[in-house]
């Protein structure tokens, strides 16, 4: 059994680092995927590296931003559970409230965008309390596990291949409503389709599983402090960079034929390990880096805001009944209004942040959740 350290949780600037530039990436990943919307229409502006940009976004933000987010998560989950431990009181009935919490926050997200991770999130979140309590030793031996992604393994074993038809035509079923239907009728079909899509989706491509590991992971980064510059931490960091990069490498020059479906939920969190890994080592190595990095900090601690604020203006800047931009900027256009929007935010982030300690929405989860 887990028992806690005693020592105190402060705030981890790197991690809120972390969490900004994973919002950013949704941000300007969503824009450059036109917020879900795939139309057999010609894309009226364009460019000729357009695909070239495409294929690097894909290999930068796909599905590391989303990881980096989950194991965020799980940090914040041990630093929440700790400090109720330290007072000799459990937080496994008040963390369940706050997991219901955060699933009507995704209710109201995948109203507007039909892509919503918030309630995937909470209902696996929840998973997180039966897994606290067990030792760490047990906690790696369930991170492992996931990390070789199971259900792939298993399907690549058996000879077992999902039928992605019917994901196909619940995306086809929402993108021809963004295209033309009311507001009122995209938010009906996001309600009806979002989650089961999004829950198909994310076991087609390996990501269920891996969500869950890097739930676990986060937590158990937290237990052992490795976000804190601590004795040998820097070491420890500068280890897993040198590892993943060197992993991430051979995997992008090793093609993967018939492991494709198995490998490349693999090769995606050896990507997100280097990642995280030169983040936190520039951090602690060089203060110049923390005063670069310290706009992302804003960014990142109003992360639930940003969230939820992408969702309404990216959606009414690409769906039909806004300005319908789906038609009419190609990948790099869209990128560069990824990256208006992920700055309109920032400034609203530092207006806030002048008069606020917290951000709107993480302020009123906050206040629900001690109720």
């Amino acid at each position: 059994m887990y028992k806690t350290k005693g020592l105190p949780n402060t705030r981890i600037d790197v991690a809120d680092a972390l969490r900004g530039i994973a919002v950013a990436g949704i941000i300007i990943y969503h824009a450059v995927e036109h917020f879900n919307i795939f139309t057999s229409q010609p894309i009226s502006n364009t460019l000729p590296i357009d695909q070239q940009i495409a294929d690097t976004l894909a290999w930068l933000l796909s599905g590391k931003m989303y990881g980096i987010f989950a194991m965020l998560f799980g940090l914040s989950f041990f630093i929440m559970n700790d400090n109720q431990q330290q007072k000799h009181q459990s937080f496994d009935w008040r963390f369940s409230w706050r997991m219901s919490l955060l699933l009507c926050f995704g209710i109201v997200n995948v109203a507007f965008y039909d892509g919503d991770i918030l309630i995937i999130y909470a209902l696996i979140g929840l998973l997180l309390i039966p897994i606290s309590h067990l030792s760490s030793r047990w906690v790696w031996t369930i991170i492992i596990f996931l990390a070789l992604q199971p259900i792939e393994l298993m399907c690549l074993l058996s000879g077992y291949e999902i039928d992605p038809t019917h994901l196909w035509e619940m995306f086809g079923t929402m993108s021809e409503v963004h295209q033309y239907g009311s507001f009122w009728h995209n938010t009906l079909i996001n309600l009806k389709l979002g989650f089961p899509t999004d829950v198909f989706f994310f076991v087609y491509t390996g990501r269920l599983t891996q969500i869950l590991c890097l739930f676990i992971l986060g937590m158990q980064l937290g237990r052992h402090r490795l976000f804190y510059n601590e004795g040998q931490h820097l070491y420890y960091w500068y280890q897993v960079l040198i590892v993943s990069v060197g992993i991430t490498v051979l995997m992008s020059l090793t093609p993967f034929g018939s492991l494709e479906k198995w490998l490349s939920p693999i090769y995606n969190l050896v990507i997100l390990s280097s990642m995280v890994s030169t983040i936190v080592t520039l951090w602690y190595a060089y203060p110049r880096f923390q005063r670069i990095m310290h706009h992302l900090c804003l960014f990142g601690r109003m992360s639930l805001t940003n969230y939820l604020l992408q969702s309404i203006i990216g959606t009414i800047i690409f769906c039909g009944y806004g300005f319908g931009y789906y038609h009419k900027v190609g990948t790099t256009y869209a990128a560069l209004i990824g990256i208006v929007m992920v700055i309109v935010q920032y400034l609203f982030c530092q207006y806030w942040f002048r008069h606020h300690s917290r951000g709107p929405l993480e302020e009123l989860w906050k206040r629900l959740t001690w109720l």
